[in-house]
C-alpha cells in the first residue's frame, strides 16, 4: 500500500504541475477576459477569472469551494486509505481528481478565483470556461463512474433483469 500511496502522490504532483503551468502560460501572455480563436465559432482560449464554480454557482464563493475542497479531499483519502482493494485503475482516478482539486485550489487560496481558458461554443450556448483541472476532475469521474458500472454488472453476475 506505502509503494502505491507514493505512485498515487508522484502522479497527483505531475497532473498539478501540468494545471499551474498551463495557467502560468496563460496569465503570461493574455491580459483577462482576452485570448484566441482556435476554430472559429466553436473554440477558444479565453483568459477569465473565476470566483466561482462552473456555471456561475456559488459566484465569489472563493472560500467556501475551498473549505469544500478540502473536506471532500480528507474523506477521499480516508476512503482510499480503508480499500482493501487500492489498483492501478484507482490510483489514475484519484491522482487525477486529487490532481484537479489541488490544481483549483491553489488557485483560490492564493488568487482568490480559478483561472479558466478553455471556451467552446455549441450553436448559441457557450459552455462555462474551464481548465486542465477541470478536465482531470470530469476524467477521474468519467473512470470512477465506468469501474462503478462494470464492478455493478460483475456483481449481478451477468443476469439480464428485464423480462
Amino acid at each position: 500500500m506505502k509503494k502505491k500511496m507514493i505512485i498515487l502522490s508522484i502522479l497527483t504532483v505531475i497532473f498539478v504541475l501540468l494545471d499551474q503551468l498551463s495557467k502560468l502560460l496563460i496569465v503570461s501572455n493574455f491580459d483577462v477576459d482576452t485570448g484566441f480563436n482556435v476554430i472559429p465559432s466553436f473554440f477558444s482560449i479565453l483568459y477569465v477569472r473565476n470566483t466561482g464554480a462552473a456555471w456561475g454557482i456559488f459566484s465569489d464563493g472563493t472560500l467556501l469551494l475551498a473549505l469544500i475542497s478540502i473536506i471532500f479531499m480528507f474523506f477521499a483519502i480516508k476512503y482510499i486509505i480503508e480499500l482493501k482493494n487500492f489498483n492501478n485503475f484507482k490510483i489514475i482516478q484519484f491522482s487525477l481528481l486529487f490532481g484537479g482539486i489541488i490544481g483549483n485550489l491553489i488557485d483560490r487560496l492564493f488568487r482568490k478565483y480559478v483561472i479558466d481558458f478553455f471556451s467552446f461554443k455549441f450553436f448559441s450556448y457557450n459552455f462555462p470556461v474551464f481548465n486542465v483541472a477541470d478536465c482531470f476532475i470530469v476524467i477521474a469521474i468519467i473512470l470512477i463512474l465506468i469501474e462503478m458500472i462494470i464492478e455493478w454488472k460483475n456483481n449481478r453476475g451477468g443476469v439480464n433483469d428485464s423480462k
